[in-house]
């Protein structure tokens, strides 16, 4: 597990690192409660006000191969 140092060194090759690493996790997190939500049955809508974006925005970021048509 990364020391919390990491993200508050001095040094801002170390932070950055850091930053990056959070936004992976963050992205794979969002991708995978995605996925689930739309395994049980939530709308594109429903997504949306949870992530607070808009139904298209949720639906152009995470849509990818679902068939046309759906909500």
């Amino acid at each position: 597990m990364a020391d919390l140092t990491d993200t508050t060194d001095r040094d801002p090759a170390i932070g950055l690192r850091a930053v990056r690493a959070l936004g992976d996790l963050a992205e794979r997190l969002e991708r995978l409660q995605v996925e689930r939500a739309r395994e049980l049955g939530w709308s594109w809508q429903q997504i949306a006000d949870a992530l607070g974006v808009s139904r298209q925005a949720a639906h152009k970021k995470h849509g990818g191969s679902e068939r046309r048509g759906e909500d």
